[in-house]
């Protein structure tokens, strides 16, 4: 699985003009699904972002989790982040999961992040969406499970 972790002021996932999910201080997870993910992955990726530690203390150092803020998480499915631009002008995707592996994956992530207490907003998986955020600082982390 891949991610791209923001850290948000604010942040908010729209389609049709329905709003799906709105969230203030946390993170915001763009979330891809590759074609040989396992809940493992899932597992291991929702851990490490719940957990990490990018959040200003007293001191302005990175140094607070997402708890020790009382942060939230938007995550939006991103098929695209598995894109190769190794040939021609226009990406393939062929490493992305389709959506029979993808959906349960992305369920499960967003269940174990709501395991852990945190309010877990979502986008529509697969739909054409509007994200819209407020970055803070800006912080972007890209996690990989294949690098974890």
């Amino acid at each position: 699985m891949r991610a791209v972790v923001t850290r948000v002021i604010s942040a908010g996932v729209e389609c049709g003009g329905v709003e799906l999910g709105k969230i203030e201080t946390g993170f915001l997870v763009l979330l891809a699904v590759k074609s040989t993910d396992t809940p493992v992955h899932a597992e291991l990726l929702a851990r490490k972002i719940c957990q990490m530690r990018v959040f200003g203390d007293e001191n302005g150092k990175m140094n607070l989790s997402l708890a020790d803020v009382s942060g939230s998480l938007l995550v939006v499915s991103q098929f695209t982040l598995y894109a190769s631009c190794k040939k021609g002008r226009r990406p393939d995707f062929f490493a992305a999961a389709g959506p029979q592996t993808a959906i349960p994956l992305y369920e499960h992530f967003i269940a174990l992040c709501r395991g852990q207490g945190f309010n877990t907003q979502t986008g529509a998986f697969g739909a054409d969406m509007r994200v819209h955020s407020v970055n803070d600082g800006p912080v972007t982390i890209i996690l990989d499970t294949d690098d974890l």
